[in-house]
């Protein structure tokens, strides 16, 4: 078992308490890692405070050189952080390498946009008081940014929130996940070796209640990026006072199957959707609402496909589903499968439980107050719901309190086009799961579903400031 410290103005630093990580599926211990306490957090913020001039000052090409020499580092260690990723989050292995690879792709797209950050003219004499200007803006780095990740994905959320706060020229203190904080401390090894400037990336690491509230609340933080639950979003966006938030929360991801549908296409998808990650994913599959003259077809193939998947040791290179991130995890979505079950709910395959690993569920005839339906399962678990046609089974995927992804699977363009006029979600897919996501697009949800964009290059305005420049002529 090795020792973590935390790592605050370029080097390890201590903390009172050590937090024992464990293997996900063995529950053996696997690192002790040291906790942060006030004394901690207010150093990594001095710190970063420092490093943010420094940052701020850095040219272009060497903020870029930096983030490329860390890509290529990522690339080169791809095994060790798939295999870290596998053991501390649980993760099957053929996707814990895809996250490694993802992480360096968002490294190297970061590195890409930080020669791409500018204004633009502004014509201010299209007004009459305007006249005798000229007018344009500047982006400048916000400063200190606080990113607080989740567990699922500790390698690229992490990737997501520290790349294009560097690219932009902002220092960042990052709170990585109780649950899987190694993946970030390497990082932070490999950030360091690529010539990142002392204290411009500091980790410190405790639970929510503690160094994410001292983080969110401190004044010399002008910028939180966090990805969790709605109701932490809430309270950040409670506790924060006047700072720049992002925030990319929940979702009970909607996928619609019209009658014109590749059933076999789809059925596929939608299981590699709903249980990759157990189903630990903001945008995995959770309703599937299908054309009544297609759902009897649809459940066959689907079931079928969720039987197929390979459940056991994420270790395993064959495995496609591994435990959830502990066992109360587990313990809740098998409470939920019960509790649909007990309200008339088919199960149609899975609802077993053993230790943290829970089998992928299917369930009918579910209802839509049940919790299964009506809220984030973040669970391995899909419901399917029979409509009478495309546009009830829209108007139903569209009744959540939340807006982060949806898809429809359809050869038809004008279902498409309706579609994404009815759907007020912020990411719309077509023929495909609502999982995907590719690291450059824009990402992020309505609703419920969070505050802002991720998305490198979006990312960056949300961490930049714009500086308005207006200069009278007096010749």
């Amino acid at each position: 078992m090795l020792d973590y410290p935390l790592f605050i103005a370029g080097r390890a630093a201590g903390g009172d308490a050590k937090l024992i990580v464990t293997d996900k599926y063995t529950g053996e211990p696997l690192a002790r890692v040291a906790s942060a306490g006030p004394d901690e957090v207010d150093q990594a913020i001095a710190a970063a405070q420092q490093a943010a001039t420094t940052m701020a000052a850095l040219p272009a090409h060497r903020r870029a050189e930096i983030l490329a020499r860390a890509a290529a580092t990522l690339r080169g260690r791809r095994e060790d952080f798939a295999q870290t990723i596998v053991a501390e989050a649980g993760k099957a292995l053929k996707y814990a390498r895809a996250e490694a690879d993802r992480g360096a792709q968002t490294f190297q797209i970061a590195a890409e946009e930080a020669k791409r950050i500018h204004g633009e003219t502004v014509p201010l004499d299209a007004v009459p008081s305007g006249e005798g200007y000229f007018g344009f803006y500047l982006r400048r780095p916000v400063g200190v940014v606080a990113a607080i990740s989740p567990f699922n994905f500790p390698l690229n959320l992490v990737a997501h929130k520290v790349a294009p706060a560097l690219a932009a020229g902002n220092a960042v203190v990052l709170k990585p996940a109780s649950t899987t904080p190694v993946t970030a401390l390497k990082l932070c090894e490999v950030l360091a070796a690529a010539g990142l400037p002392p204290g411009a990336l500091n980790v410190v690491v405790g639970s929510g209640g503690t160094v994410g509230e001292w983080l969110v609340t401190d004044a010399r933080v002008a910028k939180v990026t966090f990805t969790g639950s709605a109701a932490v979003g809430r309270r950040i966006t409670a506790a924060a006072g006047i700072k720049k938030i992002t925030l990319e929360l929940g979702n009970t991801s909607p996928v619609v199957i019209a009658a014109d549908a590749d059933l076999d296409f789809a059925a596929h998808r939608c299981a590699v959707g709903a249980y990759y990650n157990s189903g630990q994913v903001c945008i995995s599959v959770q309703r599937i609402y299908c054309d009544r003259a297609v759902h009897a077809a649809f459940r066959e193939r689907f079931v079928a496909a969720t039987r197929a998947m390979v459940v056991g040791d994420p270790k395993d290179e064959t495995v496609d589903v591994g435990p959830m991130i502990d066992e109360s995890e587990a313990l809740r979505i098998e409470g939920w499968i019960n509790e649909a079950r007990a309200g008339g709910a088919q199960v149609l395959v899975g609802g077993r439980r053993e230790r943290a690993v829970v089998w992928p569920t299917v369930l009918d005839d579910v209802t839509p107050a049940m919790r299964v339906v009506a809220e984030e399962a973040f669970g391995p678990v899909a419901s399917l719901i029979a409509c009478d046609d495309f546009d009830s089974a829209l108007a139903q995927a569209d009744q959540t309190p939340y807006g982060l992804q949806a898809s429809i699977f359809t050869r038809d363009l004008d279902r498409v086009l309706r579609a994404v006029r009815r759907l007020d979600f912020g990411g719309i897919v077509v023929n495909d799961a609502p999982v995907f996501r590719a690291d450059h697009m824009p990402y992020g949800g309505t609703r419920q579903s969070g505050l802002g964009r991720e998305g490198v290059r979006f990312a960056i305005e949300d961490m930049t400031n714009i500086q308005m420049v207006a200069i009278r002529s007096v010749g």
